[in-house]
This record gives structure tokens, sequence and C-alpha cells, in this order.
């Protein structure tokens, strides 16, 4: 397990960055834009040998609990019990870890061993997945969506991400360009899924990349604007991932990093979306803890309708808590015996935090009322002409003025701030939304045929047995079509 100090080292790989409206980034670890979150990962690996943190991240004295094969339901909850430990520390903010990145690994390989049709790349994704839970490299994901100005040529032929340019004996040169996907700056390796419309020989072309190999560019999103003062923005300023986009021009990518699928094979859904949920749940429980916490600092432990919002957040969070509970305990299995979550449980959960996402957001904002708005900082309470008044305003009942500001303050930043805003916008694109998590959820019920010819047993006369295969058969439409428009 590497420390915190070999993961900055390994980011100075010769990679080519370029984070919008600040241009070019020569070194991720020292760039303003990115330094911050390249400690936040840093601390991420040095939590693993920190003696508070050894019986929740790992599974005995060396090994990380998510470099174990999760085959039984005990192991997927000591698994999710260190990604709502990990994930809550951020407000569920940093959805995509070393951890993360070890999930996509095991559903690469249990996909090119379900697919079958080349041996020779179920052995590379083996031995790659096994070499990056030895060496904790930062393995990320892209489905391989096109960027929008592909989609819009006029040739549909032209409108895949990625194209092969030409073939050799040691692998292809793939050109194109992969549309957003989280963390490009800070992870070593992207997994680029079947969604890039790649075809080779029949098949769909995936693969893995290193992020400083010669011919890719990493392209970020603008920053999450937040003030430069941590007491004004306490999670934006250190927790901001960078979505962004990959061009690669002519890029070899060797064959023991190719990976050919079906274009309907999802090569990671049976463990990322469990992942995410848990940075959804994060999300809501850390809003819930600021607004207990609020409760007490605004003097609202007493208010009916302050305690009646507070119970709201409970049943909304607790819901998806339980629906992750049974996920866990209720799993499904691979035909290698890995162990995965079980997505009607996933489903429901996630519908159910897109349903409460805003609403949790909006209590958190109404609770403390105004005072959220007009909270100083602590350079106002520190200025000796203003100090004295500050006190007075928001001091008392127990707090300083600087303890409830820093506490409104931490409020305002998780859910007023841009950082807010990019997880509301980014969240509901980046897996299809509601629309999709119905499909998912009508595809993963199992149980329609059974339900439905157990009460037609009450019926005194004889029926036909329903077949309702038709249902979770029936294909996923289309998240957006985009057509030119001329």
């Amino acid at each position: 397990m590497r420390t915190g100090t070999d993961y900055k080292a390994a980011l100075r790989d010769g990679r080519r960055v370029w984070v919008m409206n600040d241009g070019a980034v020569e070194d991720v670890a020292t760039h303003p834009a990115t330094a911050a979150m390249v400690e936040t990962y840093g601390a991420w690996y040095d939590r693993h040998f920190d003696p508070a943190w050894r019986d929740l991240l790992l599974a005995d004295a060396n090994t990380p609990v998510w470099a174990v094969d999760p085959r039984s339901a005990a192991e997927l909850r000591k698994l999710g019990a260190s990604f709502s430990a990990t994930t809550f520390l951020n407000a569920g903010n940093v959805t995509h870890t070393p951890a993360y990145g070890a999930l996509i690994a095991l559903g690469l390989e249990t996909a090119v061993r379900a697919y079958g049709k080349f041996p020779d790349q179920i052995e590379h994704a083996a031995a790659y997945r096994q070499a990056l839970l030895a060496s904790g490299r930062f393995l990320t994901f892209s489905s391989g969506q096109a960027p929008v100005g592909f989609r819009m040529r006029t040739d549909p032929a032209e409108r895949s991400a990625l194209r092969v340019v030409r073939e050799t004996p040691e692998g292809l040169y793939l050109s194109g360009k992969v549309g957003m996907f989280t963390s490009p700056a800070y992870a070593e390796d992207v997994y680029i899924g079947a969604n890039s419309a790649c075809e080779h020989n029949g098949h769909r072309v995936t693969c893995i990349v290193p992020l400083n190999a010669p011919g890719v560019t990493i392209l970020c999103r603008k920053i999450s604007a937040h003030d430069k003062n941590p007491f004004l923005s306490p999670l934006s300023q250190r927790n901001d991932e960078l979505d962004g986009q990959m061009w690669l021009d002519n890029v070899f990518v060797p064959r023991d990093r190719l990976f050919f699928l079906d274009a309907n094979v999802d090569p990671i859904a049976r463990w990322l979306f469990w992942h995410q949920l848990y940075c959804w749940v994060s999300k809501g429980d850390y809003a819930l803890g600021l607004a207990l916490a609020l409760t007490d600092a605004m003097g609202l432990t007493q208010a009916t309708p302050t305690v009646d919002l507070l119970l709201d957040m409970i049943v909304d969070t607790q819901t998806v808590r339980t629906c992750l509970t049974a996920a866990e305990l209720d799993p499904s299995f691979t035909p290698e015996g890995f162990c995965y979550p079980n997505h009607t449980h996933i489903a429901v959960g996630s519908l159910a935090m897109l349903s409460a996402r805003q609403r949790l957001t909006e209590t958190l904002r109404i609770l403390p009322g105004s005072s959220m708005i007009v909270a100083p900082s602590d350079t106002d309470l520190a200025a000796p002409t203003m100090g004295p008044g500050f006190e007075a305003s928001f001091g008392g009942g127990g707090y300083t003025a600087a303890q409830r500001s820093a506490l409104l303050q931490l409020a305002w930043d998780h859910v007023g701030s841009a950082l807010d805003a990019r997880e509301s916008v980014y969240e509901l694109h980046s897996n299809g939304g509601v629309p999709i998590w119905r499909a998912r959820l009508r595809r993963s019920f199992s149980r329609y045929n059974e339900l439905a010819n157990a009460v037609l047993r009450d019926i005194a006369i004889p029926v036909p047995e329903v077949d309702l295969g038709a249902i979770p058969a029936a294909p996923v439409a289309p998240r957006r079509q985009v057509a030119p428009t001329r």
C-alpha cells in the first residue's frame, strides 16, 4: 500500500493537463487549481496507516478491505462500512478514489469473463486488477461518451468518440475525444467503456489508458468558485474533483490493455452504483448532521416545525441506508463467486435519494434562516472596530460568534456554494437520472411472475399463468437523442 507521499510523487509523470480558465498545469501537486485535491487524496492513502482507521480500512495487517475479493455478504458489509466512513469525511464530494478504481477493475474482469470470447483478455484483466490492488494505483472511469461536437456531425459513422487509426501485432492506435469523467487530473489510468462506440472486428473496443501516455491530453472543467479563506470554504477549497475530458491523438494501447466486449455489456454496474449511492447518502447524512448541529446552535431544539424538518431528513436518509443494507444482506453473485450488491435495492435507494436530494438541501438552507447569509468571516470577527459588534450579533447561548459563524459557513459551503451546484448538475447527468434508474429497476426486479401468479391461486376457477417477461426485457430508451439541427 502506497503512502500519500508516494501518490503525490507518482503524479509527476509528464501528464498534459489543461484546466478550463486556468490553462496548462505543469504540476498538479502544486498548482493552485489542483493542489488541495491532491492533498485530499494523499490523506486518503495515509489514512490506511492511521491506527484509528485500521479496523475500518484494513482486512488484515497489510491488506485494505477494497483489495479483498468480495465473496460474501459479510465482506460486502465490511467494504460498505469503509465507503460510508471515508465518503462522509468529504460530505460525499470525493466520489472517485483508488478504492473505487478497484471496483472498476473487478467489474471489468467479470465483464470480460462473461463475454468469454477472448481468453487472453481474461488473463490480462485479472493480471491488471491484481497489480492495481498490490500497488494502490489510481484507476478512474469514463463510459466513453463522445463530446457534443462529435455527436453533431452529419455523418453518423463519424460520431463515435474513438476510432482505430491502425493496428499492429502489439496493439491498437486510437484517436478521438472522450467525454466527461471524474478526477482525470488526479488518477493514473482511465478505463474507457463501451459507450465510445469504437468498433474493431465486430466487437466494441474498451481499454485502459495511462493518463500520461504519449498523445493524451487531459481537459478539466473550471474549478468550483470558492473563497480562498478556508473559514468560508471549508469543503469546496479541498474537495473539487475536476471532471473533464480526455483527448487522444494517435495513442498506442497495447494488447494487454485492450478488452473487446459486446456493446450492451455493462462492465462495472455491479459495484460502482453501490459506491455512488454511498457518496449520495453521505451527502445526505452530512446535511442532516449540519441540520442537527444548527438546531442546537440556533436554539431551535424546542421548535416543533424545526424538529419536524429534522424528522423528514432522517426519514429520507434512513430510507436510503436501509436500501444499502438490504443490497448487502441480500446480495447477488457472479459465476466466479464474486458477491455484489442486489441491484433492485440499489435502484430503489438511488431513486429515493434522487427524489430526496433537493429536499434535503432546501431544508438545510431553510433551517438557520437569514443567519447563514450574513454570517461573518474570521477576519471580520478579528477586526478591532467590528469584532465586538459581531460578537453581540452572533455570540451567546453557549456559542461564541466565531463558533456559530464557522458552523453557518460550513452549512453554506455544503448547500449554497458552487460545489453544491456542481454536484446537483452532475449527479443527475452522470448516470441518467430518474428515467434511467426506473429502467434499471424495471430490469432488475425479479418477482413479476412470482407475485402475479401467487395471487391467482386464490381464484377458484382456472386462469392462465401469467408471464410478464416482456416488462424487464424491454430495451432501455436512450438517455438523450442528439441530432444536428442544420
